[in-house]
């Protein structure tokens, strides 16, 4: 009888890269860069920072040197810029857009430049969306924001845009407004199944989030994994 050994297939370090199943790599890899007026360090992650325009520059050229895959750009606005509606996360001159034409600008297409597609950000009460007068995020509403975002995410150079917010019917509406302004090479990442949970935490320090509330009637209950594939299906 043959004696099956598979540990000489682990006995030195180059028989285990030759024989590894899943290796990364940078270019498999995206990298989270967050674009403000004004250069700041984020106390709840050391050693990441919100970039101004020019550190965002530089930043970007050293992810494509290290061979960084992809950059993903989240704007932060001052808050005096912020409304009620969002309206600077579509604005041509709103942050993000103005960090998408200055990374473009520096590394053109060595590396996949996206953007993400989300009202938080932008809006004076922190949420992903449109507020009915009771105070209920309005889906639909919603929808047509995402579209002007990311059109205006597009003309400003990103490869990708990535809608976070949670609502139905958010890729569809998306891919509609992206292909009626003449952008059907412009792809979509979605977050397709984003929790409500404290997982976020440094994230909303990051963008200095003027949350008001939570995000449990649009963000999916952690406690549901089969709702989770199917939200991710539909996207």
């Amino acid at each position: 009888m043959i004696q099956v050994r598979p540990r000489r297939l682990r006995t030195t370090p180059a028989m285990r890269r030759l024989v590894r199943e899943v290796e990364v790599r940078p270019s498999q890899l995206v990298l989270p860069m967050f674009v403000a007026e004004r250069r700041g360090d984020i106390s709840s992650m050391p050693a990441v920072v919100r970039h101004d325009l020019d550190s965002l520059r530089a930043a970007a050229e050293d992810a494509v040197a290290a061979g960084v895959g992809a950059l993903m750009l989240f704007g932060v606005p001052d808050d005096d810029a912020k409304d009620d509606r969002g309206s600077q996360g579509w604005a041509e001159d709103g942050i993000l857009q103005r960090g998408l034409a200055a990374v473009r600008d520096a590394v053109g297409d060595e590396t996949v430049v996206m953007a993400d597609t989300c009202l938080d950000e932008f809006t004076s009460h922190g949420h992903c969306g449109f507020l009915t007068p009771d105070g209920r995020v309005d889906n639909d509403a919603t929808l047509a924001a995402y579209a002007s975002m990311a059109v205006a995410q597009a003309r400003a150079g990103a490869h990708i845009v990535a809608p976070s917010g949670m609502m139905d019917g958010q890729v569809a509406a998306i891919r509609a407004g992206l292909d009626g302004e003449g952008f059907s090479d412009v792809g979509i990442l979605a977050y397709g199944a984003k929790y409500a949970s404290a997982f976020y935490g440094p994230f909303r320090d990051a963008v200095e989030s003027t949350l008001q509330g939570d995000r449990r009637t649009y963000q999916l209950d952690p406690g549901n994994g089969r709702e989770g594939v199917q939200e991710a299906l539909a996207d």
